[in-house]
């Protein structure tokens, strides 16, 4: 761990910051996309990340974003997660692995995009990073707490984060779930980080008439089956993009009402995304909303789940509709459909209210809290282990 620039004599003593963080991200979806988009703003803060990517493989794109961010170490295991059925040989495997990774690359700080390995005989301090969780999304899509199978999962998800230093959420409202389900965090251990995303990888370009979407076809949390009971109502088409796969090779395809892109590249992502006109989002469970935030970044006017999570988010750039209401949503689309001029305004909206998301601004916040966990519990150097060199981190983050 080296200090940050000194000030003035007779300054408080500079807050402690990671010159190496060892971070764990899921190899496909949202947290894969969060974690690059913060390894890249802490390269540029001069903090180097190395990247432990669980549940892959990863594909060569995602191998070659990684690539892309300088001082980023990747790590790859095929070790399923804790989310999954019956994970729990994996989950320890995985363990093992990041421990070995920790001896080896000696990081000043652990981050962890999950929960569970939070509880390990790490020598570094642990942030544990809630994107989601079963417990919350079982009761949001279901009505009704999540079965006894998933005991164990609560209990070392539980145990995960009374381990950690510090646990951040995307939004207040995902933190205040945690605390719900289990358990009070303490003072001071739970901080609130929205994601972010760069705003040159989507912008807006010439609106067309459709309306799109993008997410896990197989998760019933995105609802975007919702989309196929309003789409044969509407004078456009409905376009969706995302794999339709489940972990397990489950699949569900989408009905003849909607026009499936499958998966695309980011790239690919971003044309489309420049291109819509409405964003449809109905989900019954979303902590925050990732593929969200690139519409928003995309000038696209947004009709979203009505979640407390999104208002938080969101507020007045978008448009709510209940998830399990078809008629709702479909007479959200369509009102937009019909209105051009109150189309446009909400998708100004979304773009000025998307732009404040800055990945510096989510590495400031993240550093900050990084601090926390390093004053909180030092960074145990191991035996035979030279001490922390003295010299700047490197580039601040403005």
């Amino acid at each position: 761990m080296t200090p940050a620039d000194g000030g003035a004599p007779g300054a408080a003593a500079p807050r402690p910051r990671p010159g190496r963080v060892l971070m764990t991200a899921d190899a496909h979806g949202g947290v894969w996309t969060s974690a690059l988009e913060l390894a890249a703003a802490l390269s540029r803060a001069g903090v180097a990340t190395v990247l432990a990517a669980l549940g892959g493989p990863l594909s060569p794109a995602a191998r070659e974003a990684a690539a892309a961010i300088p001082g980023l170490e990747l790590a790859e295991s095929d070790h399923r997660l804790e989310w999954m059925d019956d994970p729990w040989d994996d989950v320890a495997a995985a363990g093992d692995w990041l421990l070995s990774l920790e001896a080896r690359t000696q990081p000043d700080l652990v981050h962890l995009n999950g929960y569970c390995h939070a509880a390990l005989p790490f020598r570094a301090p642990r942030v544990v990073v809630a994107h989601s969780c079963v417990l919350s999304w079982w009761r949001a899509v279901h009505r009704r707490p999540a079965p006894v199978r998933y005991d164990r999962y609560r209990a070392r998800v539980a145990e995960g984060l009374r381990a950690a230093e510090a646990v951040v959420a995307p939004s207040a409202s995902m933190l205040r779930s945690l605390a719900g389900d289990y358990g009070a965090l303490g003072v001071g251990r739970g901080h609130v980080i929205p994601h972010a995303r760069d705003r040159r990888r989507f912008a807006p370009a010439a609106k067309e008439a459709f309306v799109f979407a993008a997410g896990r076809l197989w998760d019933e949390g995105k609802n975007l089956a919702a989309l196929e009971k309003v789409a044969p109502r509407l004078a456009w088409p409905v376009l969706v993009a995302g794999s339709d796969v489940a972990p397990g090779g489950v699949g569900r395809r989408t009905g003849e009402s909607l026009c499936s892109l499958g998966w695309m590249s980011e790239g690919e992502l971003a044309w489309w995304m420049g291109r819509a006109a409405i964003y449809a989002f109905p989900a019954r469970y979303e902590p925050f909303g990732m593929s969200i935030l690139e519409a928003g970044l995309s000038g696209c006017a947004l009709v979203l789940g009505d979640l407390p999570s999104l208002r938080e988010v969101w507020r007045d750039a978008a448009v709510y509709v209940p998830a399990d209401d078809p008629g709702a949503l479909a007479g959200a689309l369509d009102q937009l459909i019909r209105d051009a001029a109150r189309r446009d305004a909400l998708g100004a909206l979304a773009r000025r209210r998307a732009v404040r998301f800055s990945p510096r601004a989510m590495a400031r916040r993240y550093l900050d809290v990084y601090a926390v966990a390093l004053a909180a519990r030092p960074h145990l150097p191991r035996r035979g282990s030279p001490p922390p060199s003295p010299t700047p981190c490197g580039t601040p983050c403005e």
